[in-house]
């Protein structure tokens, strides 16, 4: 291979991953300035601009409700995927017992199956234990998509954690759940953060799933924006995604930003 071949590559590497970011976020971003038009209904490039629909969207009470109970959900699933998918990832990652391997298949399994055969079994069994159309429901729903994620990144730091820390700790002393709280949880909690925001993230764009546990009492923010396209579109839909939008995104940096920090940390501490 020519130095002249190794100097090109570089560049259409750049080339096509420009090209596939641009495929992937070009959808999302025709919504942005939808939102913002003048107009009645949804039209790209718009012909004027106003904040008419961002003002429909807030002192609509359908959306504000939709909208609260979707920050509920995702706030309860976030709290209760860490406890989980930290406990899951201890279990596989410093577990001493036959199984863990099988143990971590079905904890990432949701990733995998296909999100409707998920939906359906959600809705077959919380039919018959009365969870449809319920907080709890909409939030146990939500964690079986949002723990995999908490296992995945709580997983990834406790393997750049240095055992030898935990065990000196021991050694000094201490007791396990002072060495967990001492030494452990500082250690993994950008990986637990990151993995918080994820499941947060994961519930708040949650639609799927939701459209068969839902009733009309309770609707969070992505199912009624769906129940707003099949009864009349207008700008105002374009005004929650772009919130929606606004919000992952957000939250999908920070939490990278938490993980690479992470990992780059447990590195050089090796």
């Amino acid at each position: 291979m020519t130095s002249t071949e190794t100097r090109s590559r570089p560049r259409w590497l750049y080339l096509m991953a420009a090209i596939v970011a641009i495929w992937m976020t070009a959808p999302p971003l025709v919504v942005i300035p939808m939102s913002f038009a003048s107009e009645r209904t949804l039209t790209f490039p718009p012909s004027g601009y106003s904040l008419r629909w961002y003002q429909e969207f807030f002192e609509n009470p359908v959306w504000i409700d939709a909208l609260k109970s979707s920050l509920l959900i995702g706030v309860l699933v976030m709290v209760i995927s860490v406890v989980i998918g930290t406990l899951g990832a201890f279990a596989v990652v410093r577990g001493r017992f036959r199984g863990r391997g099988v143990l971590e298949m079905v904890g990432i399994a949701p990733l995998v199956v296909p999100i409707v055969v998920l939906g359906i079994g959600v809705y077959a069994m919380f039919l018959r234990w009365g969870l449809i159309g319920t907080v709890p429901g909409f939030v146990a729903a939500h964690c079986v998509l949002a723990v995999p994620y908490v296992m995945i990144t709580v997983g990834s730091a406790l393997r750049v954690v240095d055992g030898q820390l935990e065990r000196a700790a021991r050694v000094l002393g201490a007791r396990p759940h002072r060495v967990f709280l001492r030494v452990t949880l500082p250690l993994i909690a950008p990986g637990m953060l990151a993995g918080g925001l994820f499941a947060f993230v994961t519930s708040f764009d949650e639609v799927v799933v939701s459209l068969f546990i839902v009733s009309p009492g309770l609707r969070t923010l992505p199912v009624e924006m769906y129940s707003s396209v099949t009864r009349d579109i207008n700008p105002t839909i374009a005004a929650a995604s772009t919130l929606i939008l606004l919000v992952s995104t957000v939250l999908i940096l920070v939490s990278t930003k938490f993980l690479f920090s992470d990992s780059a940390n447990g590195r050089s501490k090796r």
